[in-house]
């Protein structure tokens, strides 16, 4: 992957799009974005994101998503590929939410003591080790024990990411291939359970700014009738996944 930011806050904006819908958008939108760098030359313009998400006994996280809580957070490893062996940037990361407004910072895991295939404890002991010093350390350390946290499921899904060719701050990425595996592990064994697939036929299209909207993307939203969703990857996988009862 290319460098990429570790600290950032933003506003995000979902809509989840059935698959006719995504593409007659998505070739109206090419008027305006273009590919982000870092896939022009990659199959399909698009690349692979898996994210190991944590959660405590009571499932916090899960509960403070569907409730609609306005300052929540969560934390998730992060890599861009299903092989441990290539070499692929890790990032331990937090994401939360403040209002509207969405704060990640992330620190990267050292790239030559990569999380492989640990499971559980292990995997936390071995998060530890390689996890540099800095603020996601200190707090997950924190959370760790305070909260009893402990990876619950594994979010994979192929991203195609867009920026505006006139506002370099406004992106937009369409998330497709969704599926979720019951897994305290980043890379799952062969004898693991089967992923399950997450809102099959549908693309969650999020839209990442800055400031502001621009105008040419409110006539879209009004021209196709798009309704802004609350949605979740990792809340749908505990859902489908048996993990929670309901959203």
């Amino acid at each position: 992957m290319q460098a990429t930011k570790l600290h950032f806050s933003r506003f995000e904006f979902k809509y989840v799009l059935p698959q006719d819908l995504r593409q007659e958008l998505e070739r109206e939108l090419k008027y305006f974005l273009e590919f982000d760098p870092y896939v022009l030359t990659q199959p399909k313009h698009q690349y692979f994101v898996r994210s190991l998400y944590f959660d405590d006994p009571f499932n916090t996280c899960f509960r403070d998503k569907v409730d609609g809580l306005h300052t929540r957070s969560k934390f998730r490893v992060r890599t861009y590929t299903d092989d441990p062996s290539d070499g692929t940037p890790q990032f331990m990361e937090i994401k939360g939410r403040y209002n509207n407004l969405v704060l990640k910072n992330r620190t990267p895991l050292d790239s030559h003591n990569g999380i492989k295939y640990e499971s559980g404890d292990l995997l936390v002991s071995t998060l530890l080790r390689i996890m540099s010093q800095g603020d996601v350390r200190r707090k997950f350390e924190y959370d760790l024990y305070r909260k009893r946290l402990r990876p619950v499921a594994l979010v994979d899904y192929v991203r195609r990411p867009y920026v505006s060719r006139f506002d370099p701050e406004f992106r937009l990425t369409f998330d497709s291939e969704l599926r979720g595996t019951m897994t305290r592990s980043l890379f799952p064994g062969t004898g693991s359970s089967q992923p399950r697939r997450l809102l099959p036929g549908y693309t969650v299209m999020e839209v990442k700014f800055r400031r502001h909207i621009p105008s040419w993307f409110h006539h879209l939203i009004q021209a196709y009738e798009l309704r802004r969703v609350s949605v979740s990857k990792i809340c749908h996988a505990m859902v489908s996944l048996g993990i929670e009862a309901d959203l």
